[in-house]
C-alpha cells in the first residue's frame, strides 16, 4: 500500500473525478470502520503525490448523512496523508456571499444528528480541543494561491453544517441566518473534527451555489 501521499483531497458536490493526476492508480483500502466512499486515485501533481476521494462516491450515490467520515479519514490516515484539502458546494446565509464566490470557513455550527463524529469508543477516550477546527497553515497557503491568481476569497466565516439530505425549512434558514454563521452545508461536520483527531491538517474550501 502507498505510505508516502503528501496531500489528500475530498471531492465534494460536482467533484467526482480530480482529472489532474499524472500517473493515476486506483487504491482499495479497508478499515477497522468498513470501506471508504469509494477507491482512493493516488498520483502526482505539480511533483508531489496526491490522494483524491469522492466522498459521495465517484456515481454520487452516497447522501451527506450516510457518508462514512470514519473510515474516509482514516484510510487517509493509512496512505500517510498529514494534510487534508477539502471542497464542498455550500448555500449562502449572507447577500453578500454570491453564488460562485469562493469560502473559507473557520469556524462551524453542527446541527448534525445520527453521525459517528470520533474515533473515541470504549477502551479509547479521546478529547480533543475545535476551538479552532481548521489548519491555520493551510488556510494561509490558500489564500496565498488565492492572491496569486487574484481570486477573491472570503475568509473568517462561520459554516453551518446540517444532517441533510434535505435542505432547510423558511423557518430554519432564519434562525440560521440569526446566529450570524455565513454558509450552510451537509458534510463539514464530523469530517473536520475527525481529521483533527486523527492528527491531520484540515481546510475547506467552499463554493456558493445558491442562495439558503
Amino acid at each position: 500500500m502507498e505510505k508516502d501521499v503528501e496531500i489528500g483531497i475530498f471531492g465534494g458536490t460536482g467533484i467526482y473525478d480530480s482529472g489532474l493526476l499524472e500517473n493515476p492508480q486506483e487504491v482499495d483500502i479497508d478499515t477497522p470502520y468498513g470501506k471508504p466512499s469509494d477507491t482512493i486515485t493516488v498520483g502526482i501533481f505539480n511533483g508531489r503525490k496526491i490522494a483524491f476521494l469522492p466522498r459521495h462516491g465517484k456515481k454520487h450515490t452516497i447522501p451527506p448523512h450516510m457518508i462514512n467520515f470514519r473510515a474516509n479519514i482514516w484510510a487517509f490516515k493509512e496512505l500517510g496523508i498529514t494534510r487534508i484539502i477539502a471542497p464542498s458546494a455550500v448555500g449562502s446565509l449572507k447577500e453578500e456571499l454570491k453564488p460562485g464566490h469562493f469560502v473559507l470557513p473557520s469556524q462551524f455550527l453542527d446541527f448534525t444528528k445520527s453521525r459517528k463524529g470520533s474515533f473515541s469508543e470504549e477502551g479509547r477516550v479521546i478529547h480533543i480541543s475545535v476551538a479552532d477546527p481548521f489548519c491555520p497553515e493551510l488556510h494561509s497557503s490558500i489564500v496565498q494561491v488565492a492572491d496569486n491568481q487574484n481570486m477573491h476569497i472570503h475568509k473568517d466565516c462561520t459554516y453551518v453544517c446540517i444532517e441533510g439530505p434535505r435542505f432547510s425549512t423558511k423557518a430554519e434558514s432564519k434562525f440560521f441566518r440569526s446566529t450570524g454563521a455565513d454558509i450552510i452545508g451537509m458534510t463539514l461536520v464530523p469530517e473536520c473534527q475527525l481529521a483533527r483527531e486523527a492528527q491531520m491538517c484540515y481546510a475547506s474550501i467552499s463554493t456558493v451555489t445558491d442562495y439558503d
